[in-house]
């Protein structure tokens, strides 16, 4: 059956699926032999792998029998059986690709294959799911056949993490099969379930301990991420940041809020909306800086207000209660535009989020300073190995391929898709579209069929209801409110006569079953099958989109809700000429024509052209967000190579046990660039032997001879430098002799730990700054792009040269203020759960030159000083 749907791909993706087609007829050839050993000989099958693959068998050898292996202990488990279908999804996801699978084809049960595959080598295999609920659902349903197989399963959640185990029962907590471990635990196993948030933060924190042993990611050796349509470009506009509170008072966030509350759109201020910006007119600048009493508003010194101003207007003009953010218990939570889901944790950047929380009159949090930084893109590109399952990235192929290096293959349906999508009604306005969605409702409720209503916002989600309410029609809601109970509205969505309403979000991960889900609601099989051939007489689940999105792919997933496994379903978009998309791209010219032909409005237009042109506003749109993505990428590309750079550093000082030698040669080339400074070698006569001596007793005290500028004077450059080395090096000596080899090996590496991180936090917000401001280049016909990289070249190669300078000045005073207190105070500053920028850098807080060791008392004026001049304390250094 099989090879008959190949057929029907054509082009490229036919030839590349039936290249695949020996290796599914391979698997089914094993598939009897699999099936008449015991479990124990299936479990043992997994050590024969491994062993295998130690002695340097290639992991494609094993694939059919491993896939077999999977296939029967899924039979046995979970009574289900892998379809061919399936496993050349699993094939084209272990080949390191992006396997297009439709609505209700198992993408869940097709991981499996090559999750368990991957796992039997080293280097732990993640597989990405779009939330916290089914990373847990996915682990305790798929484990069962990963338990049978000897393999270790482990899920993140953003409280805790788990390792399955079917013999723990917690079903008042939904944990049944799981047993609360530590993260560490988790990704230690040979599967980590988990989110694209919890594994990117992971990362990023793992890169801030001061401890090997706190780190909790191993290798990342291979990722399957599910909706990678979703991860990969739906979030990747949104870097993941860890970051700590910074100055700026909250209080000028509600003064500014009230301010722009004066304004008006088109006298003070003016929207973009097809670029989703809001800028100040002349007319709103001059009253700007009345109201403010200032004369200039752009003058550099003005440049906190024009930040406050700029984020209160966008909070005001752009961002609507209920469609990008939603106020739950005193606090603005966001809700992501693609899903319609909240975004726990989440915040807006650059004071965006104050703005938004001044604006609806709640508590206003500080601003943030970034500690560690990195977008989605260069996160996932860490991976040796990265594929994924969608069932709907075709239309964003050149992306993928272009950022990721991620082919996608569409896999055949193991049946036949037989949902009828009918084409667009269009109407004048939105009230007339919302009256025929109202009617169409109806119609279909009287006869029983289950509808799903696909609404762009929260907002308009609850009006909806309204209307329905009204109507006296029975229906639920799925938005980001209702989030708890997305699995009981899916469950029922199926229903004879059941109405749902729900934003993008639509269940996303489940299917929805025609008839009910019996597992979910407890119907007996009697009852579910009556219901279900009810259901399909009545046409199967209609889909109604109110709208289209930006994207097509978003439809797609709208429309994909129906049709699963050959059910029959049928779909239909209803659109207005006043909804964003149509306003932005056209929308009033199709309106003069409509208007010009004599329709009333009540009337649609149902045109293959009209269509067209929303869905070539659609690919406009799609290409916008594309180079949006790309552009951040681009940037964030210049600052990953000095992530890199920075980490390795970090790790080397985390995993070397004698950082001596390392600091040695930075103190020489600081003692050389100081030289170099002050001490002119062709010129003498030149030399500033104060200047020299004032900067050498930062770093250290200094010993009677090389205190005498006059006896520095008569010196050769060589002799000096010499001189000088010898000198620091029986400082540093003296400075381990008295605190221990080991007390100072300990010291090296916090110094070097603490001002490496803070001069790195430094780095990124001059660096995001910068990025902030590159844009006025281009009024210069010069690349912004190209200048950033400049720019950034140059202060990375000043980030190099304060980390060493500071650990120089810092290293020869680690009794003070570091002392006692080393390890306490460094363990504050890298706190998992606290980041805060209450550090200076060593060199700053420093009041004297003393070598006091750790624990060591402060040196008297008559004893012998420490540096071994063999004199006083109070003759070496004058006092």
């Amino acid at each position: 059956m099989l090879k008959n749907l190949v057929k029907l791909i054509g082009g490229s993706t036919e030839r590349d699926l039936k290249k695949l087609m020996p290796l599914v007829d391979q698997i089914n050839v094993l598939e009897t032999g699999y099936t008449d050993i015991s479990d124990q000989e299936l479990r043992d099958r997994s050590s024969k792998f491994r062993k295998l693959l130690s002695e340097g068998c290639d992991i494609s050898e094993i694939l059919t029998e491993s896939f077999a292996a999977v296939r029967e202990a899924a039979k046995r488990t979970l009574g289900q059986r892998h379809y061919d279908a399936q496993l050349i999804g699993g094939i084209v996801l272990h080949q390191g690709k992006i396997a297009e699978m439709r609505t209700g084809e198992g993408k869940t049960l097709v991981a499996t294959l090559p999750a368990y595959l991957n796992s039997l080598q080293a280097g732990g295999v993640h597989v990405v799911t779009v939330n916290d609920y089914l990373a847990r659902r996915d682990t305790q349903w798929m484990g069962q056949i990963y338990n049978l197989l000897g393999v270790s399963v482990g899920v993140l959640q953003h409280d805790g993490a788990f390792l399955y185990d079917p013999n723990i029962q917690d079903k008042e907590r939904g944990l049944n099969g799981l047993r609360n471990v530590s993260r560490k635990e988790a990704y230690n196993a040979d599967i980590t379930y988990g989110t694209n948030n919890e594994f990117g933060f992971d990362y990023l924190r793992d890169n801030m301990v001061i401890d090997l042993s706190q780190r909790v990611q191993r290798e990342r050796g291979y990722a399957i991420v599910d909706e990678v349509d979703n991860i990969l470009i739906d979030e990747a506009r949104t870097p993941l940041i860890i970051s700590g509170p910074a100055e700026r008072s909250p209080k000028e966030y509600y003064k500014f809020a009230r301010l722009v509350t004066n304004f008006s759109e088109g006298g003070d201020y003016a929207i973009d909306e097809k670029h989703r910006s809001v800028s100040l007119t002349p007319e709103g600048i001059s009253k700007t800086e009345k109201m403010l009493s200032i004369k200039n508003l752009y003058e550099p010194s003005n440049y906190d207000l024009v930040h406050f101003i700029e984020n209160a207007l966008k909070a005001r003009a752009l961002y609507v209660k209920d469609r990008e953010y939603v106020v739950i218990d005193g606090a603005v939570t966001i809700v992501d535009e693609f899903t319609g889901r909240l975004m726990e944790g989440r915040r807006f950047s650059e004071g965006l989020h104050q703005a938004l929380e001044a604006k609806e009159g709640v508590t206003v949090q500080r601003e943030s300073i970034t500690y560690a930084t990195i977008t989605l893109q260069n996160y996932f590109r860490l991976y040796e190995k990265l594929s994924g399952m969608t069932g709907t990235a075709a239309t964003e192929a050149e992306e993928f391929m272009k950022i990721y290096g991620l082919e996608v293959m569409e896999i055949p349906t193991h049946r036949p898709m037989v949902r009828e999508d009918k084409s667009d009604l269009i109407y004048k306005n939105e009230s007339a579209k919302f009256s025929a969605v109202i009617n169409d409702i109806k119609e279909r409720h009287l006869r029983r069929q289950p509808v799903l209503v696909g609404t762009t916002d929260i907002d308009k989600s609850e009006m909806l209801s309204a209307s329905l309410k009204k109507s006296g029609i029975r229906h639920e809601v799925l938005n980001a409110k209702q989030h708890e109970r997305e699995a009981n509205i899916i469950a029922e969505a199926g229903r004879p006569g059941a109405v749902t309403v729900a934003t993008n979000m639509a269940g996303r991960g489940t299917d929805i079953v025609l008839g009910g889900n019996p597992d979910s609601l407890n119907m007996t099989l009697d009852q579910w099958e009556k219901d279900h051939e009810s259901v399909v007489k009545s046409g199967g689940l209609h889909i109604i989109g109110t709208e289209r999105h930006d994207a097509r792919r978003i439809d797609n997933q709208l429309r994909g809700r129906s049709g699963r496994q050959g059910d029959a379903g049928s779909s239909r978009f209803y659109v207005a000429l006043d909804d964003e998309l149509m306003r932005r791209f056209g929308g009033e010219r199709i309106k003069s024509i409509m208007d010009w032909a004599g329709f009333d409005e009540d009337s649609s237009v149902e045109n293959k052209m009209v269509s067209r042109s929303i869905e070539s506003a659609q690919v406009k749109v799609e290409a916008y967000h594309f180079e949006i993505r790309k552009h951040l990428v681009e940037y964030d590309d210049v600052v990953n190579t000095h992530r890199d750079v920075i980490y390795k550093e970090r790790d080397k000082i985390l995993t070397g046990t004698n950082h001596k030698m390392n600091i040695q040669s930075m103190i020489e080339r600081e003692l050389a660039d100081i030289m170099d400074a002050y001490l002119n070698k062709i010129a003498p006569d030149n030399w500033d032997t104060v200047a020299l001596i004032g900067e050498l007793q930062t770093i250290f005290p200094l010993s009677t001879d090389l205190s005498d500028p006059d006896l520095i004077a008569e010196m050769t450059h060589d002799s000096i430098e010499k001189a000088i080395l010898e000198h620091a090096s029986y400082m540093y000596e003296s400075i381990e002799e008295r605190i221990s080899s080991e007390g100072m090996r300990d010291a090296e590496r916090q110094v070097m730990l603490r001002l490496l991180d803070t001069n790195w936090v430094q780095h990124l917000t001059a660096m995001e700054n910068l990025r902030q401001g590159i844009g006025l280049y281009a009024y210069g016909q010069r690349d912004p792009l190209v200048m950033y990289k400049t720019e950034g070249h140059s202060k990375f190669q000043e980030l190099q040269h304060r980390i060493q300078h500071d650990i120089v000045h810092t290293i020869f005073h680690i009794g003070m203020p570091l002392g006692n207190n080393v390890k306490s105070h460094n363990a504050k500053l890298h706190s998992r759960s606290h980041y805060r920028n209450n550090t200076k850098t060593q060199s700053d807080s420093i009041k004297t030159t003393e070598p006091v060791g750790v624990g060591a008392r402060k040196v008297g004026r008559n004893e012998q000083c420490p540096c071994g001049s063999g004199r006083k304390y109070k003759k070496c250094h004058g006092i």
